[in-house]
């Protein structure tokens, strides 16, 4: 479903999913995927609204994906070997995503 919250980031009110919910000592915190922003943000849970009518009805802007049998990769320098090697990696590492956003650009 799609709620209306406050980003303070954007200091505007963004239609978003709900991705998580946790406690914190002063009450919930809400992870959310902006949908027309393309991005995510932690809301307090105080200023998250469900969304009216015919606004819930507007198609995203945005969609979050992923790409299918990809896999990040990183260059592994050993110093000490004077090598380098390209290995699997646990995140795509900042230059990767850059090089993707101009290609998609």
């Amino acid at each position: 479903q799609v709620y209306v919250v406050f980003s303070e980031e954007l200091k505007c009110w963004c239609r978003a999913l709900v991705e998580s919910v946790w406690c914190q000592a002063h009450g919930y915190q809400l992870r959310c995927f902006l949908v027309d922003y393309a991005r995510s943000c932690s809301v307090p849970s105080e200023n998250i609204r469900v969304l009216a009518g015919a606004f819930a009805k507007i198609p995203h802007r945005a969609k979050k994906c992923r790409l299918h049998c990809t896999k990040p990769l990183t260059l592994h320098i050993d110093y000490y070997e004077n090598t380098a090697k390209i290995g699997p990696a646990k995140r795509w590492d900042t230059a990767a995503i850059q090089h993707f956003r101009k290609l998609l650009e």
